[in-house]
């Protein structure tokens, strides 16, 4: 009987030990300190290098640990350049042949050199790193190690000493020459090797430079001899004075001034790559793309790979004031409560790894995410289409005060085709040429984005594009009067002036038939085409749904398309080898220009030929010349005309399936302020402000133990002492009779 009673004691414990459980996936304390709790999914950043980094999910790194010459004001719209660590947004002077000033006005043909005098902000400080320790007879500490001094230190934090010293004018210059290394993807080094003087003949200079370094060391060393660039000067680049910079531009680049609100542009102390290219350093994973050493508010603390990122507030950092003007409605939304106070507001930045996207809504849901993700523009839209979908589910949130504020997105998703591909790409001859055209257009025509985009997948969804300029910037016609591709498209007038309507099926089945792949078999083999799909993500259960409609749609030619998925990095291998077929591709503005999209298709900047951003390696010498005319040109009706050709012509060579421009918004829990989406600001979490007092609240309100279990499991007892009692009962009498 006793042992009845024991273990119904037991369980009684147990259950009431399960109740007073939290089930807060964070740790204990966690809402009370001043920290942001955020996810990524799948693999941690490549690459945090500034030269190298170019993709969204390592952007919201590198914007925070390092600095620009410039960014841009937060919550003013259209966008306005600001100055980070420069003291003001110049302009440039130029020059003509012979060296003499230009009116500020004069034709772009007669310009030739721009120059731009930056002044740097006084007293800036890098973040603390041992890179910069000295001892007391002033020499680095930790200049000159072996491996067995290294060891199995991990972090930049495993290091006794720590030092620090001013931004000069010559980190920016160091940070400009990097674009020339061989050592790593530069992706924007063709681009600047265009405009910024001398580049092109000394990134041939680094190279041999580099050779020399690496004689007779085995071809897969990993840690390399350290590459000075202070040994070589670059024309294009310079110090005059200590916070002076000088930047020289081949001819007029507006779009210039725009590179120097992003990471590319960003200071780098030689130091920091002294200190990393000491023997055992690679091994043991200290590099810059795991530990960035900058002058931002922010710097790395944790780097776990694929599970953790910790940055934390530095110490170094001069603070910056909250902005006090804003748009019209910036003050209604509570966006100016914090005018003048410096930022950054909040201690920790805590990023922690999530691969699916429904425990990462519901730990939101739970008030466990202050945000779900912190550089993705969709969350927002996805919980609104939750609240559309349910009546409960809009009253849930409306009840727990979710922000979803909303944006126009300066950006495009696309369906791309490697040109270099000897199926979908350039045809050996004219005549083949134009076939792999046909068999481009009417895969175009087939994929509905309208459908998928705009009615299936609300949460990811938008319009359909018809050019790779979205709306927002100048040159655009998306949207504007009858402008359609008629590729994909014809214009059909009605009473409110006409629509586009996609182009039917069989007109597709036509193009595809004179492509030599009638009802998606091969004319001369009579085998059925199959096409490869290279996806640049994990296929989790919601992106096999949107694959699976891929599939569909060029099902509707006959054409079997095969998913090759990859997470991102390998994905990025193989685009660089040029191993692609068929890929979705999608870009987020940089800068507030059509050049930032146009650039995407530009020959030059191929992306497995120069490790630049055209992903399709779309060369078209049309196009190239009207890119170079194009980039020169100051808004306005040369221009346009300009954009307009470029346009025309991608619409026919059809390197993308233009894809959608999309809806976008960000997604905040009550207790997270001064959030405003943004596609071009990455540094956004400076701005943010936590009420941890009001999260700590909210997170015991939602998340309330369920008591009915307790209270059962307390009955157990009795219950069990009640069978006890009874049995004892029947034996004494059986006994006394």
């Amino acid at each position: 009987m006793f042992e009845r009673v024991r273990a119904a004691l037991a369980a009684t414990l147990l259950g009431l030990g399960l109740a007073g459980c939290n089930n807060s996936p964070l740790p204990a304390g966690a809402a009370q300190k001043n920290t942001l709790y955020y996810t990524f999914d799948e693999r941690s950043p490549r690459y945090l290098d500034p030269v190298a980094s170019y993709s969204n999910p390592e952007s919201v790194y590198t914007f925070a640990i390092y600095e620009p010459l410039y960014g841009y004001h937060y919550l003013k719209r259209p966008y306005q350049l600001i100055p980070k660590a420069a003291t003001e947004v110049v302009t440039p002077r130029y020059l003509d042949a012979q060296g003499q000033p230009l009116p500020a006005d004069a034709p772009a043909e007669l310009i030739a050199e721009s120059v731009y005098d930056i002044r740097l902000k006084a007293g800036i400080l890098f973040q603390p790193h041992p890179a910069f320790a000295k001892d007391e007879q002033g020499r680095y500490r930790y200049h000159a190690m072996t491996r067995e001094q290294v060891g199995n230190k991990r972090s930049p934090w495993d290091f006794e000493h720590q030092g620090t010293r001013e931004l000069v004018a010559e980190d920016y210059v160091h940070g400009l020459k990097r674009h020339a290394t061989t050592r790593i993807e530069t992706p924007v080094a063709a681009v600047f090797a265009e405009v910024l003087i001398g580049l092109k003949d000394y990134t041939a200079l680094i190279k041999a430079e580099d050779q020399k370094l690496l004689a007779g060391l085995p071809a897969d060393i990993r840690d390399k001899p350290f590459l000075d660039f202070r040994r070589w000067p670059l024309a294009g680049v310079s110090a005059p004075e200590k916070h002076l910079l000088r930047i020289r531009l081949k001819g007029k680049y507006p779009p210039w001034q725009y590179w120097m609100a992003m990471p590319f542009t960003a200071p780098m102390p030689w130091e920091a790559e002294m200190f990393y290219s000491q023997p055992g350093m690679n091994d043991n994973g200290l590099t810059l793309n795991q530990w960035p050493v900058g002058t931002g508010p922010y710097m790395m603390k944790t780097f776990e790979r694929d599970r953790l990122h910790v940055l934390v507030r530095n110490p170094n950092y001069r603070g910056e004031p909250y902005p006090c003007e804003g748009m019209p409605e910036d003050k209604a939304a509570g966006l100016l409560d914090d005018c003048g106070k410096t930022m950054p507001f909040i201690d920790t930045l805590h990023v922690s790894i999530e691969k699916e996207k429904i425990p990462r809504k519901e730990k939101f849901k739970q008030g466990y995410l202050d945000l779900p993700e912190i550089e993705r523009s969709e969350w927002g839209v996805e919980f609104r289409v939750d609240m559309d979908e349910s009546e409960d589910v809009r009253k849930l949130y409306e009840s727990r005060g979710f922000q979803f504020p909303l944006l126009t997105d300066i950006s495009n998703w696309y369906l791309g085709f490697n040109m270099l591909d000897p199926v979908v790409g350039r045809g050996a001859t004219p005549e083949e040429d134009e076939k792999h055209r046909k068999l481009r257009h009417a895969i175009s025509i087939a994929i509905d984005w309208e459908e998928g985009y705009g009615r299936i997948f609300k949460q990811k969804g938008g319009v359909a594009a018809h050019s790779p300029v979205p709306p927002g910037l100048f040159g655009s016609r998306e949207g504007q009067g009858d402008f359609h591709n008629p590729v994909t498209h014809r214009w059909v007038p009605d009473d409110k002036g006409g629509k586009a309507v996609r182009r039917s099926i069989n007109e597709a089945k036509a193009l595809l038939a004179e492509a030599g792949y009638p009802g998606g078999r091969d004319v001369k083999t009579g085998r059925p085409l199959v096409l490869n799909y290279d996806f640049q993500r994990a296929v989790t259960p919601e992106f096999k749904v949107e694959n699976d409609w891929m599939i569909k749609q060029f099902a509707k030619l006959g054409i079997q398309l095969e998913v090759r998925a990859t997470d991102f990095n390998q994905y990025q291998d193989k685009i660089l080898k040029g191993k692609h077929q068929i890929f979705f591709g999608g870009w987020f503005a940089d800068y507030p220009d059509a050049e930032n999209f146009l650039f995407l298709l530009y020959g030059p900047n191929a992306k497995s030929k120069t490790e630049g951003e055209n992903n399709a390696n779309y060369e078209s010498p049309a196009y190239d010349a009207l890119f170079q005319q194009m980039k020169t040109l100051d808004n306005g009706p040369a221009r346009q005309a300009a954009i307009d050709r470029m346009v025309q012509l991608v619409q026919q060579d059809a390197p993308w399936s233009f894809g959608y421009i999309p809806w976008g918004g960000l997604a905040f829990q009550p207790w997270v302020h001064n959030g405003k989406p943004s596609i071009l600001i990455r540094d956004m979490a400076k701005y943010y402000r936590v009420d941890t007092a009001l999260r700590s609240t909210r997170q015991r309100e939602w998340n309330q133990p369920v008591w009915w279990p307790v209270a059962l499991l307390a009955l157990l007892p009795l219950a069990a002492g009640w069978v006890a009692w009874r049995a004892w009962r029947r034996r004494e009498q059986a006994v006394g009779r």
